[in-house]
């Protein structure tokens, strides 16, 4: 009989991916070019030599259970680990990352992060950049988790992480906005929470996948508007979908325009400490990459401009 390290292989982890992915056995197998029959084997496989199932069979989609979905977060860790084995060989090798993962949090300006990708493609590096956008907590962990060598806009303090270095990038100041049509539009400064508890609030999703993440600015038994990242949150506070906290980096535009309304509350200003964080230790440990762009954030111009139009006109 197999055992689990017989069945547990980089293709069988990634076949079970391609399975969540597409929702069923048959198109993932369509995905894949094999036949139904040839998934259906190997997960027998991986499910006798774990004595587990992974699958409810009751279910005409690829349903996972608990064991199966416990299975697929780790091995989701495992192939990360194993690509960021390979990321590391290949620098030993030719001093360059064959890839290059740059974390994002969602209060980061995508124009500027766009004009440094530039500036390095124009280098003719044999690096690969991949780009994540992530919120909050989540930003942080993508890096502790080895899915990416460099975050941009961390908000926890990086350096309580094992290995992982940072550096203040900023501060951003946040502002309560909603609406000119909203009713807080017109209502007596300062509101209060009492006031701010009556309607809806319009939240980033925080993107860490393990534990509950953080949440600011919300009260307790507040109807919550919960939405994907920044730019979509701006987007329901402009059609006055809720209220809430938002850069005033992101917002000024919208703000100048008339169509955001800035209103005072009882709660102190807001203005949170943004840095970014990279794994690895002294210049000679790491990639010709991660020196290049840690080279281009000790510049004052860069990191204001990645807070956005309002620092870098400072």
């Amino acid at each position: 009989m197999q055992t689990a390290r017989d069945v547990l292989t980089p293709d069988a982890l990634a076949m079970l991916q391609a399975i969540d992915h597409a929702g069923s056995f048959a198109a993932a197998a369509r995905a894949l070019g094999v036949v139904p029959s040839a998934l259906t084997y190997r997960v027998r496989q991986i499910e006798d030599a774990l004595d587990v199932l992974l699958y409810d069979r009751s279910s005409r989609q690829a349903r996972l259970t608990a064991a199966g979905a416990e299975l697929l977060r780790e091995g989701q860790r495992l192939l990360a680990e194993i690509d960021a084995v390979a990321n590391r060989v290949q620098r030993v090798a030719t001093g360059w990352e064959s890839q290059f993962t740059v974390a994002l949090d969602g209060i980061i300006h995508r124009s500027t992060v766009m004009e440094l990708c530039e500036s390095f493609f124009a280098l003719g590096a044999p690096t690969r950049l991949k780009l994540r956008e992530e919120t909050l907590s989540g930003t942080l962990e993508a890096l502790t988790a080895g899915q990416a060598d460099l975050a941009i806009g961390v908000v926890l303090e990086p350096t309580t992480s094992p290995g992982v270095h940072g550096k203040v990038l900023g501060t951003v100041s946040f502002v309560y906005a909603v609406a000119p049509h909203h009713p807080l539009a017109v209502a007596p400064e300062p509101l209060t929470d009492e006031m701010l508890l009556r309607h809806r609030a319009v939240a980033v999703a925080d993107s860490v996948q393990r534990g509950s993440g953080l949440t600011i600015g919300l009260l307790a038994g507040q109807d919550v508007f919960t939405v994907a990242n920044m730019p979509a949150k701006l987007d329901a506070q402009l059609r006055g979908l809720g209220g809430g906290f938002v850069p005033e980096c992101l917002a000024r535009p919208h703000i100048d325009a008339g169509h955001l309304v800035v209103k005072r509350t009882e709660r102190p200003p807001r203005v949170v400490r943004v840095s970014y964080a990279w794994r690895g230790g002294t210049e000679h440990q790491q990639g010709r990459a991660l020196q290049w762009w840690l080279q281009q954030l000790e510049s004052p111009a860069t990191r204001r401009a990645l807070l956005g139009p309002v620092h870098a006109s400072f």
